[in-house]
């Protein structure tokens, strides 16, 4: 789907077509087709990566120069608000004073900068002030998931050290932290990824705009965003040692709990061990055995057994093994 929108002084007016105007400064292509990237490529002279090309790893590939063209690649997070967010990639063009946005999924930030435009909150000048408010729109969103996930951690870790209730339900327990702690991990690399992603975009725009003669608080709206990006990409990272905490932490948990169950299956079947074997003897089928024919010898098994039964548990219990 194309998405034309057109500066009318401080505002942007959106309009569907495929009839780019001067006054038309943002290109928006959602999931488009071969056709409609067709047409763009067409009316602006530009080649618009396609899916696979966007997905590629090497720098060269996500920010490059092509006739005169800008391409700037980036892999972004969405979903945040999900229990599960994904991945996808964003590729901004800067094409004289056009911008065009290449995008697969439905992303929050780019409604949210039009309201800021709406409000008057956010420039749409150029299409470097628009790139640029979207950059800042997906940071703040960034960071909201950050956030959100270190919440998440903060309460994980609480729940690993303070354990209550049976060995069935805290084996249970343990299970589901385990996989708490694996699902916070994936998202925070994609948090990572999505980080380092930003800041090598940003830093290749501030050259762009540098040659460009780009006015100086524009420049400074850059470096702030790049900074930030900085700061999230460090958090991340602290956030990706708290997990591997956790998760050695909560295995640690499990071998606990196994090994307890393993030390009572042991203690027990040793403290049974000598009931068994008096068990044993009178089970014997000797014709002569004088205490088959004692009035008390029926008691006195009972009684041997449970003696020898009590005295290893005591014992055990002193020294502190069950």
């Amino acid at each position: 789907m194309i998405t034309l929108y057109d500066l009318d002084g401080a505002r942007l007016v959106a309009r569907e077509g495929t009839s780019i105007t001067d006054a038309t400064v943002w290109i928006d292509l959602h999931d488009p087709t071969p056709e409609e990237d067709a047409l763009v490529e067409g009316q602006l002279s530009i080649s618009v990566p396609t899916r696979a090309e966007a997905r590629e790893i090497e720098a060269s590939s996500r920010l490059y120069q092509e006739n005169g063209a800008h391409y700037m690649t980036a892999f972004i997070v969405y979903n945040i608000d999900t229990p599960q967010p994904a991945s996808t990639t964003l590729t901004f063009i800067l094409a004289g004073n056009r911008l065009v946005t290449v995008r697969y999924h439905d992303l929050k930030a780019l409604p949210q900068f039009l309201g800021r435009v709406e409000k008057r909150d956010a420039t749409c000048s150029t299409a470097a002030h628009i790139m640029v408010g979207l950059i800042e729109g997906l940071i703040h969103r960034a960071a909201d998931l950050i956030e959100r996930l270190q919440d998440g951690i903060e309460k994980h870790g609480h729940s690993v050290f303070d354990i209550k209730g049976g060995q069935q339900t805290r084996g249970k327990r343990l299970d589901a932290m385990l996989k708490a702690a694996g699902r916070d991990g994936d998202i925070n690399s994609r948090a990572q990824e999505s980080a380092l992603s930003l800041e090598r975009l940003l830093t290749y725009l501030g050259h762009i705009l540098k040659e460009r003669s780009a006015e100086p608080s524009l420049l400074q709206r850059v470096k702030i965003a790049r900074n930030d990006v900085h700061s999230l990409s460090e958090h991340s990272r602290f956030l990706a040692e708290r997990i591997t905490f956790l998760l050695d932490a909560t295995l640690g948990m499990i071998n606990i709990e196994q090994n307890g169950i393993i030390k009572i299956f042991s203690v027990a079947s040793v403290a049974l061990m000598p009931p068994t074997l008096i068990a044993s003897i009178y089970g014997m089928n000797f014709k002569h055995m004088p205490e088959i024919g004692w009035p008390y010898g029926y008691p006195m098994a009972i009684g041997l057994m449970i003696v020898s039964a009590v005295v290893p548990f005591i014992y055990f219990r002193r020294k502190g093994w069950f």
